[in-house]
Parts: structure tokens; C-alpha cells; sequence
């Protein structure tokens, strides 16, 4: 009784089993399949095409128990097309390899991220391209990141040092320029990375110098391959304190000054920091007892004798130090070194006698272009491995005519054997490896065929054959697999059998890291005829039903449209002329009618507007619930106004930070393209600075309106999605409002950029004078530094209370002068500071403050610090000297009757006045505009 109950029960779980295995695919899943196989032209596998179901039959296609797509994986299948935004709908995907995508475009789903994406390998996909988008860093579970071998643009993006549990980042081989993102730069970056065991960056663009906190010793990492770039500076000595590091390749790059100590390495067995600018002393690797393969050579180092860890690296089988300044005489036990294969000491000061001993004729010498005078010969020397021209000794008339002195060639010492094989259809694949150890791979391809086989001969049987070539220092070695007892693989076997991509194969440790490529592979015979003539006939029955439903959805349509005008804001975009491009995109702003903002502002009456520019007039208006809002409304037929409103209208909807104008809603009826803001009370920081409102600003509350600013700018640098660089910073653009908290105002200039084009050419330079960034006036390359130059002014400005031109001087250059004068002093500046401060006398940080603004304000944006730096910075100076950072309430000195608050003053405005002082009040004219006046006085407010 008890034995049928169990088999009951197991009959019953078996066949539960069998009904979640047979489910039908998740229809979101399915859905999103099908989206991306009309995508691609070309080479679909057969299988998605005969079942409707993927999870039962579609190869590259594995599901759980809930039938939910939980692997894509479509190596070698050579498809072409593209790859659309619906992958972002497969949220339980955790494989993702396609190979061959050509041509291919690549969208990422920023609206849905997947964040149960583990694994996304798309190497050696040469359709891929285009900048790398910072949606990236959402992918929070991604654990293999592989997009070597493409051709990606542009700068690497911050948000990559989000992706906390990856382990593998390969960005190899790509055209990738600009710095390596760190996190005190760019607010996240690869030194939070702590779990990474791979950077692959090598075979780019990238520059700039590594920064010494980019690594520490909590992380994983055993390969750093950062070699054929254009990074400059010091080699980080913090390399040093990897505890786990195998690899390092930093050659072919401009590294300058010493190395830095490495023996704390125990690990390494690879070193390459050969064709750099290195200099100072001989790098000391005693007691780095792993190391494989050393290459030392092209750099400057100072002159130095044979150093004494040549004779100390007993597993050394590869030495490299051309050029590097080495003299005397080399030591017998270096050539006694019984796994030396290769030693390339050419281009030195060597001198004496060169005495090797009975060397095996595995071991090659190359020490060309020294000065050694004498060579002991043994009974067993045959020259066969021995490269000695350019030395004295050549001139022995024995020696002269002999192989050593007269062979120059640098062509591999043996061929490697021939391991290849022949078939109809053989599947080729091609591993490369980047930080091989040896000099000769003759001794060591046939252990890594035994190895492939016994890898791949356990998934399906195939005749392996192997075929080696050296590429640009790196090993290439092609697989080719031949078929047993069969035409050709399926694709089932080559999913399974020879897809490496992932790392799941382990090569022999001396072979170092590698990458796969596979060719494409003929998986089914060609298209009969018969077939053919079906898929034409279904094809013409197919596009009659087409143009059936066509014709209806067409007539649906322009109902749709109907509805969609009535409801549409923007409808009637375009139908006039200073409508400029598409219809903005907003992602959360109230839409206001004209009669709205009549009515708030008692039919726009002239005693409500406080201030005008050349955008129009700026109201003071209060909604039926008691809002008080500023409502900047554009002059009619202005081409300006209409770029103005579609950017701030995109730009404000889409941001939100307290030191930020708020956006409150917009009005586009009738001609009329208005922009409604939260209305600031205080006026602008010019006013205040200038005594215009009767405001007295002590110091402390100068340093809170700074770091304000400094808050909102941060925020538009390095936390808006994509960024915006504001382009118009200035004092008239920084308003205070009822608690003199400071919001950066007028967004008209600004832009929105990805981190791949900060610093494109810019045919339009646009800005305010006295503000605008030299830098960028002469280059027309815009970047984030450019708004910092524009800030740094108006840090100056918060110490003399002036405009940046004033009585034809530059703000700018009488601080340097002023500082000049008095010998780095502040003191030197009581001729142009701001009388107020100097009355105070309570200054704490000002040399601190003094000396940020004046980076700030540097000539090349390389030496300006961002935006995050500038917060921070001002933070410290105000927790160092006892002022709260949070502090909201007004400063003592500062009263203003209630009523002004109600109508602020409006300004005069002349077009025709090109004097400074016209200039002042222009500028102040236009605080909620941040246009320039007419085209006739861009001189006096920039371009």
C-alpha cells in the first residue's frame, strides 16, 4: 500500500514536470522574439521560423520552469540586421551572445532596464558602433560585459562603474577615446569595480593619465590590459597593491617617470611596459617569482649594469629589454635558466664576453648592436640561435661570415608543425590570445590542441586541427573542426560544443587571456527551387491581405489624427515659421491656456512685467490657488524665442533640483509660445551683489550662494540623463528667493549631451561677455569645463561685486593682476574687492575660495576642476571654518520690505548703447530670459 502511495506520488511530480516543461513560452517573451527576428535580413536559424513556441524548439533559446526566456544565445550564426529596443521586454534574460551582427545598430532600453541582465557578450562584432550609451550602467546584475572588437566611439561613459558584480569588462579593440572614468571625476567610474578580475581596454584611443586611486588592494583583478592607447603621466603606483593581479600590459603608450615599486606582485607573470617615455631607474623585480615574459624595452630608463633578477627569475621564459641603457657583461646562469626561450637585449651598451654555456637550441639570443668583444664557443654551438651583429666580435675574421653576425632576420626560430585538417565543411573559429608568456608557440600548440580536444571531443565528435600567426603582438590561433560521421555541424552542436564566449574554457595558464571569433558557417544547404516558388506565391498572397488591411488603417489614421490634434498641445508645430525642428518632447509639464495667464496677470499689464529681453517680457502673475509665477512670454514672430521655448520647455520638464528654476507649465495657443516658472522673490544674485535691492551679503551667506549654484550645476553635469551643459552662467542667471537659497535660472543656451559628444565642433558659439570661456570662443569645442569657467567668474564676482566688464576692465585679469601685486596674497586685492567684505573683517577660507575660483577660471579646461569637485570643495572650506552647509535661513545683514517682493523692478533697455554701462543693465534687464539683445549689440553680450 505504502510503495503504490510513492509511485502515485512520483507519477504525479513527474507528469507536473512534464506540464511546466511543455508550457507555452510567456507571451511578453515570445512577443518580443518575434520582434527582433523581423529585424533581421538574414541567416534566422530554421527552427524560429517552423514553431511558434521558443521555448520548445527555437535554437540559442533556453527557458525555466515558468516558461520565461531565460538564455539568447546565437554565437556564429552571422546574422545581419538590427537589433531593436524590445530585448528590454525578455526581464529574466541572463545570457546574451550574438555574433555577427552586420550591420547592426544598437538601442538600449532606458525606459525599462533589465536588471536581471548577467551576461552580455557581443565581441568581435564588427556592425556594431556608434558611442556607448550610459543606460549601460542600469544593467545592475552584469556580470560579463564583452563589446571588444567593434567599432564603438567616443568616450566611455561613468555609469559603467555602477555595474557592481561584474567581473569580466572587455572594451578592447574599439576606437573608444577620453579618460577612464573615475568616481571623484565623473560621480562613479571604474574604481568602484571592486569585484572586476578583467579591464580589458587595450587597441583604443583612450588618454589622459590613470589616475592613482583608480585601483586599490580590495580588488579582484588578475588582468589589466591597457596597452596601444595614448594614456600619459605616471604608471599609478597603486597597481602595486593588487594582491591578486596575473597580468599587466601597459605598453605602447606614453607613460613618463619612474615605476613604481611592484614587488608586492607575487603573482605576475606577465610585465609589458615596453615603448613608453619611462624613465628614472631600472624597475627592480626581485622577488617576483612568477613572471613569465618581461618587456622592458624602448624607454628611457638611466643607464644602469645588468640588474641582478635576470639570474633570479627561475620561471622566466621570455626577457625583452631593447634599448633601455644596459652595460656590462651578461652573466653564464642567465642562458642556465632552463625555461629561457627568448632573450631580446639588442640596442644596449653590453660589453666583455658573451659566455652562454651549452645553451639548447630552443633558447634564441638577440643581442645585436652591443659592444661585445669576445664569444665562447662550445663544441655544441651551431649559431642557429644566436643573433650577434653589430658587435666587435663580428670583426673575427672567424666569426664574420658566420650565421651570429650575418643573419638580421627577426622571423620566428621554427615553424610551428602543421596540425591542420580538411574537410567539406569545416567550422572555424579563431581564439586570440592577448599576454602569451612565451617567445615560440612550437613548444606549447600542441599541448593546447590536446586541451581543445579533450574540450571540445566531449560535446561532439570532431577532427581538431590548429593554425597559429602572430598579429600585432598577439597569438591568433584558428580552430578547425571537422565533423565525424556527418555533413556538417547543427547548430545545436556548435551552440554547445564551440561557443567559448563566456570564459567557460580554461587554456593552458601561459596562453593568458583571450577573446573568440567565429566565422560564418553554412548551416543549411541553399534554398530549393520548389520551396523558393512557395515562398513567392505566399509572399504575393501575403501582400494582397497587406494592402486590404492597409487601405483600413489608413482611414483609421486619420481618424486618430482628428483625436490627437484636439488633445495635442503642440498640434500646430510647425505651421509658422519660427517653429524650429520637431515638436518639443515634455515629459511632465501643466499645459496653461492664454486665458489662464491673462487672467494671472490682469491681461498682462504693464505694472506686472519685471523684466524684458531679446526672447520678450517677462509677468509676475498668482494662479486661482494662490501660486505666485513669472511667466516669460516671447515676442511675436521671434525666431530667438522659438529655439528658447522648445529648449527650456524639453530641458526644465524632463529636471528637477531645489537649485534649479522650476518649471511650472507653458502656454502655445494662438501664436503665442509663453513659459510659466515658479517665481523667485529675491531677484537675481547681480542685483544683490551690486546694491541694486538694497542687499548687504555677508561672506558667509556669499558661500552658500555659491555653493548653491555649484549644487545645480553638479546636478546638470553629472546626474541629469543625458547631461546639459547650462552655456550661459552668469550672476543675472542665479536667483535667490525668499530664504536667499540660489536657483540657476534661463536654460535658452543650454544643451543636452551624451558623454561621447561633449567637446564636438560647434559651428554657433553662444554665451555671455566677460563669461564666456576663452577656451571655447577660440576652439568651438564645448564641454562641461566650459561652464565651470563661466562659474569661476562668478565666483570672482561674489568677492568684488562687480560685473565681469566694468569701466572696460576684465574681472578676470584685475584679480590675477591684484594677486600679482600683492605677491599671492589676498591682501592684494582691497583695490578691486567689494567694500562690504573688507568692512567685515570675518573672511574664514577666503585664500581657500580665492584659490578655487581661480582654477576655475584657468585658460585650458584640462586644469579646471568639475563641478562635483567645485561642491564639494566649497563644502569643505564652509565645515572647515564653522558654516553650516545646510543653513537656510537669511543672513542678518539682509532685510528687504515685503512689498518689494510683490512687483520686482523693471529694468530700461537700449538697443542702441554699447557703452558698459548700457551693457550692465542689459545684462541685469534679462534675468529671465538669458537672451542677447538685438543682433546689433551681440558685441557687447557675446555671440
Amino acid at each position: 500500500m505504502v510503495k503504490r502511495r510513492l509511485f502515485l506520488l512520483l507519477f504525479l511530480c513527474l507528469l507536473a514536470g512534464s506540464r511546466i516543461a511543455s508550457a507555452d513560452t510567456n507571451p511578453q517573451d515570445a512577443a518580443a522574439l518575434r520582434s527582433l527576428m523581423k529585424k533581421w535580413t538574414k541567416n534566422v536559424p530554421a527552427s524560429w521560423r517552423k514553431s511558434n513556441d521558443p521555448c520548445a524548439r527555437w535554437d540559442g533559446i533556453t527557458c525555466d520552469r515558468n516558461s520565461r526566456v531565460t538564455s539568447l544565445n546565437l554565437f556564429g550564426m552571422n546574422l545581419e540586421g538590427t537589433l531593436s529596443d524590445d530585448i528590454g521586454n525578455l526581464t529574466e534574460l541572463t545570457v546574451f551572445v550574438i555574433r555577427c551582427l552586420r550591420p547592426m545598430v544598437f538601442h538600449d532600453n532606458t525606459e525599462s532596464p533589465n536588471d536581471e541582465l548577467h551576461r552580455r557578450d557581443l565581441s568581435s562584432n564588427r556592425g556594431l558602433g556608434g558611442t556607448l550609451t550610459p543606460a549601460i550602467g542600469k544593467l545592475a546584475n552584469l556580470r560579463i560585459f564583452g563589446l571588444n572588437s567593434n567599432q564603438f566611439t567616443g568616450k566611455i561613459p561613468p555609469s559603467l562603474g555602477k555595474l557592481s558584480k561584474v567581473t569580466w569588462l572587455d572594451l578592447a579593440d574599439n576606437q573608444l577615446t577620453g579618460p577612464i572614468p573615475n568616481s571623484r571625476d565623473h560621480g562613479s567610474g571604474f574604481d568602484q569595480l571592486l569585484k572586476a578580475q578583467h579591464f580589458h581596454l587595450n587597441k583604443n584611443k583612450l588618454q589622459g593619465s590613470v589616475p592613482d586611486f583608480l585601483f586599490n588592494s580590495s580588488m579582484d583583478l588578475k588582468h589589466i590590459l591597457f596597452d596601444r592607447n595614448n594614456f600619459n603621466g605616471s604608471i599609478p603606483a597603486s597597481i602595486g597593491v593588487l594582491p591578486k593581479l596575473e597580468v599587466l600590459r601597459l605598453n605602447d603608450n606614453a607613460f613618463t617617470g619612474p615605476v613604481p615599486a611592484m614587488n608586492n606582485l607575487t603573482k605576475l607573470h606577465v610585465l609589458m611596459l615596453s615603448n613608453n617615455k619611462l624613465s628614472g631607474l631600472m624597475p627592480n623585480l626581485t622577488g617576483m617569482d612568477m613572471l613569465e615574459n618581461v618587456d622592458l624595452s624602448n624607454n628611457s630608463f638611466i643607464p644602469s649594469e645588468v640588474p641582478s633578477w635576470f639570474t633570479s627569475l627561475i620561471k622566466l621564459m621570455t626577457l625583452k629589454m631593447q634599448s633601455v641603457g644596459l652595460s656590462g657583461q651578461l652573466p653564464q646562469k642567465l642562458f642556465s635558466n632552463p625555461n629561457l626561450q627568448y632573450v631580446v637585449l639588442s640596442d644596449n651598451q653590453l660589453n666583455g664576453v658573451l659566455d652562454m654555456g651549452n645553451i639548447s637550441d630552443e633558447l634564441h639570443v638577440d643581442v645585436r648592436n652591443n659592444k661585445i668583444i669576445s664569444l665562447a664557443v662550445y663544441n655544441s654551438f651551431t649559431g642557429e640561435t644566436l643573433e650577434l651583429a653589430g658587435n666587435p666580435v663580428c670583426g673575427d675574421s672567424l666569426l664574420s661570415s658566420m650565421k651570429p653576425c650575418t643573419d638580421l632576420t627577426t622571423e620566428p626560430l621554427h615553424k610551428p608543425p602543421s596540425i591542420d585538417v580538411q574537410c567539406a565543411n569545416p567550422f572555424v573559429e579563431t581564439i586570440v590570445f592577448r599576454a602569451p608568456s612565451f617567445g615560440d608557440v612550437v613548444k606549447f600548440l600542441p599541448s593546447l590542441q590536446a586541451n581543445l580536444s579533450s574540450k571540445l571531443n566531449s560535446c561532439t565528435p570532431n577532427n581538431l586541427g590548429l593554425v597559429y600567426s602572430n598579429d600585432d603582438a598577439y597569438l591568433n590561433v584558428d580552430i578547425r573542426a571537422c565533423p565525424v560521421n556527418q555533413k556538417r555541424f547543427n547548430y545545436s552542436q556548435v551552440l554547445n560544443c564551440f561557443n567559448l564566449t563566456l570564459q567557460t574554457y580554461k587554456p593552458p595558464e601561459i596562453f593568458g587571456p583571450y577573446y573568440v571569433k567565429a566565422h560564418p558557417y553554412p548551416f543549411h544547404d541553399k534554398t530549393s527551387r520548389a520551396v523558393l516558388i512557395g515562398v513567392v506565391t505566399g509572399s504575393l498572397l501575403l501582400v494582397i491581405g497587406l494592402t486590404l488591411v492597409g487601405v483600413y488603417a489608413v482611414r483609421q489614421k486619420k481618424r486618430a489624427q482628428k483625436l490627437v490634434s484636439i488633445n495635442d498641445p503642440f498640434a500646430s508645430w510647425g505651421s509658422m515659421g519660427q517653429d524650429i525642428g520637431e515638436a518639443p518632447k515634455i515629459k511632465s509639464a501643466r499645459c496653461f491656456t492664454l486665458e489662464d495667464l491673462k487672467l494671472s496677470t490682469n491681461d498682462f499689464r504693464e505694472i506686472n512685467a519685471i523684466g524684458a529681453g531679446g526672447y520678450g517680457t517677462v509677468y509676475r502673475g498668482k494662479l486661482p490657488d494662490g501660486q505666485l509665477i513669472a511667466i516669460k512670454r516671447s515676442k511675436q514672430g521671434s525666431m530667438q524665442g522659438g529655439l528658447e521655448f522648445k529648449t527650456e520647455i524639453e530641458l526644465l520638464s524632463r529636471v528637477h533640483h531645489k537649485n534649479l528654476v522650476g518649471l511650472v507649465g507653458f502656454c502655445f495657443e494662438k501664436g503665442e509660445r509663453m513659459l510659466v516658472y515658479e517665481f523667485i522673490p529675491n531677484g537675481t544674485l547681480s542685483e544683490a551683489l551690486y546694491g541694486i535691492k538694497g542687499v548687504q551679503l555677508d561672506w558667509s551667506r556669499r558661500l552658500k550662494i555659491a555653493l548653491d549654484s555649484a549644487r545645480g550645476l553638479a546636478y546638470l553635469h553629472d546626474h541629469a540623463d543625458p547631461p546639459i551643459i547650462h552655456r550661459d552662467v552668469k550672476s543675472t542667471n542665479i536667483l535667490l528667493d525668499e530664504r536667499m537659497t540660489a536657483k540657476v535660472a534661463d536654460f535658452g543656451l543650454s544643451l543636452l549631451v551624451s558623454d561621447s559628444e561633449e567637446g564636438q565642433f560647434c559651428t554657433n558659439v553662444k554665451g555671455t561677455l566677460g563669461y564666456l570661456d576663452p577656451e571655447y570662443y577660440m576652439t568651438q569645442q564645448l564641454t562641461a569645463k566650459s561652464d565651470v569657467y563661466s562659474f569661476g567668474v562668478v565666483l570672482l564676482e561674489l568677492i568684488v561685486a562687480q560685473p565681469p566688464i566694468h569701466k572696460q576692465k576684465y574681472i578676470v585679469r584685475e584679480v590675477k593682476t591684484a594677486l600679482d601685486i600683492g605677491d599671492q596674497t589676498y591682501c592684494g586685492l582691497k583695490d578691486v574687492m567689494d567694500p562690504v567684505l573688507q568692512k567685515t573683517g570675518d573672511l574664514r577660507g577666503f585664500a581657500r575660495f580665492l584659490k578655487l575660483a581661480l582654477q576655475c577660471v584657468e585658460d585650458l579646461g584640462t586644469d579646471r576642476p568639475s563641478m562635483n569637485t567645485i561642491v564639494r570643495e566649497i563644502e569643505v572650506i564652509m565645515q572647515d571654518n564653522g558654516i553650516r552647509t545646510g543653513m537656510s535661513s537669511t543672513s542678518s545683514s539682509f532685510s528687504i520690505d515685503s512689498r518689494t517682493m510683490m512687483v520686482a523692478p523693471k529694468y530700461p533697455y537700449s538697443n542702441a548703447s554699447t557703452s558698459s554701462t548700457a551693457f550692465d543693465m542689459d545684462s541685469r534687464a534679462f534675468e529671465y530670459s538669458g537672451k542677447f539683445p538685438s543682433e546689433g549689440s551681440l558685441k557687447n553680450r557675446g555671440t
